[in-house]
């Protein structure tokens, strides 16, 4: 290994030869940076480009002499130029590339000096590249450290604020304007989005305690003609807003079905002004799911059981007012009509498939809506009165 001493001495002697080089490394290494990666020649300009790298060539002779005497390596000026570039947009890969392409040059320009200095340092000199690479690595290190802090916080600031979008749009917590309203809002929200302001779109709401994996998430931009979901996540639940394209609602409706997931599904709205009212028309659809059930609701159909939900007092009005003599029976009569008539409503009607559903005759069946017909006063056989028998049914579900 080569003694730090005869490296500290073979770097001093250099150093002031060395210097004088690095202005015109500096200017041809940018203009070649500029004319062969677009990135840079659109990002960075001439002027700024040359002076970092000289700074940078600058400080990693500095520190090749900091590491002969055993002394930290100042990493400062690399951290400053990753979160600059990160900031100004340039990519990551052609950073760390410029790094590299410096650091030959800077060798080149070492051997050269000392050839023209002392040649017979040369031998000594060639193990010095070991130093040279070890410190390039480190500068990267720091560089690609602070470029990522940098994307990092980008990141939980585009979070953020997409969040306050999606609330925007969906009517949740911050809203800023009600279903309809703030058309300089939604443009906004569209242009950040990526998403038209009249276009087909709907909302889910997915009853979750955790993130659903495996769902089309909001990143990069949707197919032309697919689906896309775009999710609001909350502690107890998921908003998607979907982005239909030329997909029919039952698409999106057949994955969180896959997914095995409690959902909601808003009817197709035209703008991104409706999204506010759809959610609330998904949130309905979701609470005509049955307790601890694992299905995805369309709200277009299961319509009356929407309006039972979506009218809660009336609801139960209408449970007490229509089943009340049911509901007053011991618990064992009770909840014997009540599986009866639910079963024979499930069935469309027919009282050998709700037979077939509650393990009993056909005959049994058609007693019990008998006897339901006698307490509640209402004949199956009238519409009126069938429709008001069907929403109490649907209410003493719920």
């Amino acid at each position: 290994m080569l003694d730090r001493d005869t490296t500290s001495h073979i770097l001093t002697a250099v150093a002031e030869p060395l210097s004088d080089r690095l202005p015109a490394i500096a200017t041809g290494l940018s203009e070649r940076i500029r004319t062969e990666d677009a990135a840079y020649a659109a990002l960075i300009a001439p002027t700024e480009l040359r002076d970092t790298i000289l700074r940078n060539l600058r400080q990693t002779v500095a520190s090749m002499l900091d590491r002969s005497r055993d002394q930290p390596i100042d990493l400062s000026d690399a951290t400053w130029t990753g979160r600059t570039r990160a900031g100004q947009g340039l990519p990551l890969a052609s950073l760390q590339d410029a790094y590299r392409r410096g650091c030959r040059l800077l060798w080149e320009a070492m051997i050269e000096t000392v050839a023209e200095k002392d040649p017979a340092s040369l031998p000594d000199l060639l193990p010095c590249v070991g130093d040279l690479w070890d410190i390039v690595d480190l500068l990267i290190g720091a560089v690609t450290e602070a470029y990522q802090a940098v994307e990092s916080e980008r990141l939980a600031r585009d979070g953020e604020r997409r969040n306050a979008v999606l609330d925007v749009l969906l009517g949740g917590p911050g809203a800023a304007f009600p279903a309809g309203g703030g058309a300089g809002l939604i443009a906004e929200a569209s242009a950040f989005l990526g998403l038209p302001e009249r276009a087909r779109y709907a909302v889910a709401v997915v009853r979750s305690v955790t993130p659903i994996a495996g769902l089309p998430r909001d990143r990069g931009h949707p197919a032309a003609n697919g689906f896309h979901i775009l999710w609001r996540i909350r502690a107890d639940h998921e908003v998607g807003l979907i982005s239909l394209g030329a997909d029919p609602l039952t698409e999106p409706a057949r994955l969180l079905q896959e997914h095995g997931v409690g959902a909601g599904i808003s009817p197709v709205v035209g703008s991104l002004a409706e999204l506010a009212r759809a959610r609330w028309l998904a949130e309905i659809a979701l609470q005509t799911c049955a307790p601890g059930a694992d299905e995805v609701v369309v709200l277009d159909r299961r319509l009356p059981a929407a309006l039972v939900a979506a009218q809660s007092d009336l609801a139960e009005r209408l449970r007490t007012v229509v089943l009340g003599p049911v509901l007053a029976l011991p618990a064992a009569e009770r909840d014997m009509l009540l599986a009866t008539v639910t079963a024979w409503l499930d069935a469309d009607g027919s009282a050998a498939g709700a037979a077939a559903v509650l393990y009993c005759h056909r005959n049994t069946v058609l007693n019990r809506l008998r006897r339901i017909e006698e307490l509640t006063g209402r004949s199956i056989a009238e519409p009126r009165a069938m429709i008001e028998l069907a929403l109490a049914v649907e209410a003493a579900r719920r």
